[in-house]
């Protein structure tokens, strides 16, 4: 399990208020393929909550340190029957990826001042491809391969 200092896990408490549980364990208790899901969850996020129907208060505090346990993963919070798990995001496969396709998909904030001047800046939140930018008038073009002189690329055949 990873040791977390009460700091930080109230900070990882705070964070996880308004985050709807990830997955759900029913009657059948924590089988392998709870297990898989919460681990993927925990990839794929850092920070999940698990909710319990089971009554049993015992069953579900020896779940909870189980899933910890197995998965290496912090206790965060416990309350009924709602857990709150946390385990650092590897991001070594995103990284990989990353730099083989040129950034793929990334989040940019446009902002448009008013026609007028006088009233609010208009402000939009868009997903971008690795070959798009925006320009200075906050439009989206797609960029276009840098041109190279006939001369240069004659002098690298020869």
């Amino acid at each position: 399990m990873i040791k977390l200092t009460a700091v930080e896990r109230s900070a990882l408490r705070a964070e996880a208020h308004d985050l709807k549980p990830v997955v759900l364990i029913g009657e059948s208790g924590l089988s392998e393929a709870v297990l898989k899901e919460i681990d993927t969850g925990l990839n794929s996020h850092g920070l999940i909550k698990v909710r319990v129907f089971g009554d049993d208060r015992d069953a579900r505090i020896a779940m909870y340190e189980t899933v910890c346990t197995q998965l290496k993963a912090a206790p965060i919070q416990h309350i009924g029957k709602l857990f709150v798990i946390y385990r650092p995001k590897s991001d070594v496969k995103t990284e990989k990826v990353l730099r083989k396709t040129g950034g793929g998909m990334r989040e940019v904030t446009i902002v448009k001042p008013s026609p007028s001047g006088t009233k609010r800046p208009t402000v939009s939140k868009v997903m971008l491809k690795g070959n798009e930018r925006v320009t200075a008038g906050g439009n989206i073009k797609r960029a276009k391969p840098r041109q190279t002189s006939a001369k240069k690329t004659a002098l690298k055949k020869s």
